[in-house]
Formats: structure tokens, C-alpha cells, sequence
């Protein structure tokens, strides 16, 4: 017989405060870029969308080195990554329209599978996933790069482009099949290969 779930203690630790801040910062440094984009002002746009991306680094980093992870911190985490993520793509529909509507089809699977992962969420667990897993983890690395790299070079670098789409493309199914095998709300889940085998060891 399995043991029930203890209740979540409340974390009281200043170090947990601090990591969700910094969290914080980038949710509301989202509007701020976007309102920097539609005045023209690029130059500010790409220093704090940098900034964006290194506390997006720090707040885990911090999260992991001092065990304050929370399911409130990782909800807060994945809609600050979603806000950031967004509004950077908005930025490329102003900056370079031309290179959005060469590569519209690849872009459109991307946000459809995102689409998608989010309403198979919101049905099964009535709030968003926030598995962050291995592989998204990695492949949050890569979209910030190319991000960045795209504001800050003068053509895009669709090797680069084309390699990170394919890997949030990966990432994205694999979230859509975790909200399929995870039946309650989790995360820090590692990918699906480890929640099939969980699952498996749970009805053995």
C-alpha cells in the first residue's frame, strides 16, 4: 500500500523569496520589452532581453542550489519563460517580417504543439505543466542563443534556427505525452522515459 502525499510545508527561507524575485523581475520585464519594440527602441530591447535570459539561468541555478522549488516558483517560472519566449518572436515579426514569412509553416507546428500542450494541461490539471524537464531545459538554452543572436546579427542563422526548431518540437510532443501519462499535476519531471518507468513501478 502506497503512502499518501504529505501536504507541502510552506517555505519561509529568504533564499526563496529572492529566487521567485528574480523570477518576478521577468514576468514583469515582459511588457516593458514589448513596449520597448513597438517605440523603437532596439538597442535597449536586446540588452534586457539578455538580461531576461540570465535570470531565467539564475533563478533555477538558485532554486536547485538552495531547495526552495515550489509549485507556485515553477508555475511563475514557466509563464515568465512563456512571456519572454513570446515577446521575443513578436520582435521578430517587427524586426525581420521577411524572415517570419519564409519560415511561417515551421513556426506555425511550433506554436500549435504549444497550443495544444497548454490546452491538454488545462483540461487535465485545470493550471499549466511546468514538467521542466531535461529536454526542455535544454532546448530553453538553445532558443534563448538563437534569440539573442538574432537581434544582435545582422542575418539570421538558420542552421541554428532549424536545429533549435526541431528540438522544441521534440520537447513539446514529449510534454503533450507526459500530460497524457502524468495523471496529477508534477514537477521537476526528468522526461517521459522516467514517468513511464515510475508509472510502471507504481502498478507493480
Amino acid at each position: 500500500m502506497t503512502k499518501p502525499a504529505m501536504p507541502n510545508k510552506p517555505i519561509h527561507k529568504p533564499s526563496y523569496y529572492m529566487v521567485n524575485a528574480i523570477t518576478f523581475y521577468r514576468l514583469l520585464a515582459a511588457p516593458v520589452l514589448l513596449t520597448l519594440l513597438f517605440n523603437d527602441r532596439l538597442a535597449v530591447f536586446k540588452w534586457l532581453l539578455v538580461v531576461s535570459f540570465l535570470t531565467d539561468a539564475i533563478d533555477g541555478y538558485l532554486a536547485r542550489r538552495y531547495k526552495v522549488t515550489s509549485a507556485f516558483g515553477s508555475i511563475l517560472d514557466s509563464v515568465s519563460d512563456d512571456l519572454t519566449i513570446a515577446v521575443a518572436i513578436i520582435g521578430i515579426t517587427l524586426v525581420n517580417p521577411e524572415f517570419l514569412r519564409k519560415e511561417l509553416v515551421l513556426v506555425a507546428i511550433q506554436v500549435l504543439l504549444f497550443v495544444t500542450q497548454i490546452c491538454f494541461a488545462l483540461i487535465r490539471y485545470h493550471k499549466i505543466s511546468s514538467f521542466h524537464t531535461y529536454l526542455a531545459k535544454f532546448v530553453t538554452i538553445f532558443q534563448a542563443i538563437f534569440l539573442v543572436v538574432f537581434y544582435w546579427l545582422p542575418e539570421p542563422v538558420y542552421a541554428l534556427f532549424y536545429a533549435v526548431s526541431a528540438l522544441t518540437i521534440l520537447d513539446l510532443l514529449e510534454e503533450i505525452m507526459l500530460v497524457l501519462v502524468i495523471p496529477r499535476w508534477e514537477t521537476d519531471v526528468k522526461g517521459l522515459y522516467w514517468a513511464i518507468k515510475k508509472r510502471a513501478l507504481q502498478k507493480a
